[in-house]
């Protein structure tokens, strides 16, 4: 039987406007926006809806924002369409256990913004920074890495789609990782560093790594009552014990997203819907698998019409 994934984006999706439209048109999305500032203590809603673009981008505020915009999207989604499983990339692996009811939504939310935090925090104590590679094979990518060790750390961070793999490490590392990409015998078609304020999925996250875990520890969580595609292994699971667990690698361990979808293909799933702000989830499903049915949740209008 077909199954439907519901898919949760991660940074770099954000988009100033984004769920403006659903706290102006919808009671629920208000209520819980304005739980959101609350529980941040800043005015989350105004950062969302209006800018400035160079604040939400900061780590600390790009995550629980997107964190609530999807959670939003899937509680105006209701019993419409329901998922057989669930997966997000990075920080949209948190959307997806809220989805899957491993925490609630604001359990979820201090989760989300416990990580940011800290997130910030390593950027600052260990500066870093990430770069995408395209057009290259993950053995490659990998010789890359190892060619530019002699600068410092860098690692292959985000394995995306076929040909689009991200590395993370320290800035003179990822520098020389670029170089070498674009030249011989590599010829990378495009290599070029991402606008974040940390190395993350590396090493340099390391700073933050036992402080997320000790938060973790300390969440009550349940067991999922969907399967969770984790990033950290591309195979689903469910046990409460077993997602803390994914949680707490996911910082310093790549996104194996290519090879989640494909589990998730694999596994049945004919129709994958991106719950949230922006189109890349989509954008690389297609990549992974043409044939694969992808649809998006953004707006009010788009969950009025499912």
């Amino acid at each position: 039987m077909a199954k439907i994934a519901f898919v949760f984006p991660g940074q770099g999706s954000q988009a100033v406007g984004m769920g403006k439209d659903v706290y102006e048109k919808s009671e629920i999305a208000k209520r819980l926006y304005d739980k959101a500032d609350e529980i941040m203590g800043l005015s989350l809603t105004g950062l969302s809806f209006e800018g400035p673009q160079d604040e939400l981008k900061q780590t600390n505020i790009t995550q629980p924002a997107l964190y609530v915009n999807s959670f939003i999207l899937t509680a105006l989604i209701g019993d419409k369409i329901k998922a057989d499983c669930t997966a997000g990339h990075s920080l949209g692996e948190y959307t997806a256990n809220a989805y899957a009811g491993s925490f609630d939504f604001e359990t979820g939310l201090k989760l989300v913004k416990k990580r940011g935090e800290l997130m910030k925090q390593s950027g600052v104590i260990q500066p870093g920074t990430m770069a995408a590679l395209i057009g290259l094979n993950e053995n490659q990518v990998l010789e890359i890495c190892e060619k530019s060790s002699s600068a410092g750390i860098v690692q292959a961070a985000n394995f995306n789609c076929p040909g689009q793999i991200v590395v993370s490490g320290d800035i003179a590392a990822v520098d020389k990782a670029v170089e070498i990409a674009k030249g011989e015998p590599y010829k990378c078609r495009l290599a070029k560093k991402l606008e974040v304020s940390g190395a993350f999925h590396s090493e340099l996250m390391k700073t933050s790594d036992a402080d997320l875990r000790t938060a973790l520890q300390n969440t009550e969580l349940k067991d999922a009552a969907i399967p969770v595609y984790t990033n950290v292994d591309a195979k689903p699971v469910s046990s409460k014990d077993d997602v803390r667990e994914a949680l707490s690698k996911q910082l310093v361990c790549p996104v194996r997203w290519e090879m989640l979808i494909k589990n998730m293909i694999a596994d049945g799933v004919t129709k994958f819907y991106e719950i949230g702000s922006g189109k890349v989830l989509t954008g690389l499903i297609k990549k992974i698998d043409p044939s694969a049915e992808t649809f998006n949740v953004s707006s009010f209008e788009d969950v009025i019409n499912l």
